[in-house]
């Protein structure tokens, strides 16, 4: 990344979780995971807990979940496990089919894709790792606490003519829009829970391309929007 870069005649912006991995998946392997080695109060707990921080900082905390429940049960040497689990997830097996090449589609004259998701300092990161992603975006990540309020950074980052957004919350596709205009296009894959979610559906416009899943965009016709 340099921060004087020339710009891009496209600069494709991808979430991680939900768009590019089902995040969905992983949740309820960790879930099964918890219940099966610590039982059913520490899973009650750890998700109640999970939840709380989650509201606090607007992000999801796994480890900082783990790190608050630890106290409350110090004396349980089993837990320090969990965190082993966690670090050494076979992200790779919950990417969704088609995700990576549908970055290397997306890499062509003119144009870059880059992750912009939202999470923690430790484990997000990790995860995009752990997945292959980060290799297959060629270190052109961004990772933030609430993305949609660092599109000035995104620009210093990445100038470019146009964005493509590839997001599963229409939130935050509303909220870019409604920031760059038409300098975005964007792109809403109809997978996981937000994108499944009656209320959000209603509450938000819809975006200006929906897919159903995102290999979609292996055989979407990118010329008829202007790109």
């Amino acid at each position: 990344m340099t921060q004087e870069a020339r710009p891009h005649r496209l600069v494709v912006l991808f979430d991680v979780d939900n768009t590019l991995l089902d995040n969905d998946r992983f949740q309820n392997d960790l879930r099964r995971h918890i219940a099966r080695d610590f039982g059913p109060e520490t899973t009650e707990r750890y998700w109640a807990i999970f939840e709380q921080l989650r509201n606090e900082l607007g992000y999801a905390d796994y480890l900082g979940a783990l790190q608050r429940y630890r106290l409350e049960a110090l004396h349980n040497p089993k837990i320090l496990r969990m965190s082993d689990w966690l670090m050494e997830y076979d992200f790779p097996r919950v990417l969704y089919p088609g995700a990576l090449e549908v970055v290397d589609r997306m890499r062509t004259d003119g144009s870059l894709p880059v992750i912009l998701s939202d999470g923690d300092a430790a484990f997000q990161p990790r995860k995009v790792v752990r997945s292959g992603l980060w290799q297959a975006f060629r270190d052109n990540v961004l990772i933030y606490v609430h993305k949609e309020q660092e599109l000035d950074d995104v620009e210093r980052f990445y100038p470019a003519d146009h964005y493509f957004l590839v997001d599963d919350k229409l939130r935050i596709l509303d909220n870019v829009k409604q920031q760059w205009g038409d300098r975005v296009t964007t792109v809403f894959p109809r997978q996981g829970h937000y994108a499944q979610d009656p209320e959000t559906l209603a509450k938000y416009p819809p975006a200006d391309i929906s897919i159903d899943r995102i290999s979609d965009l292996l055989t979407l016709d990118l010329s008829a929007f202007g790109l």
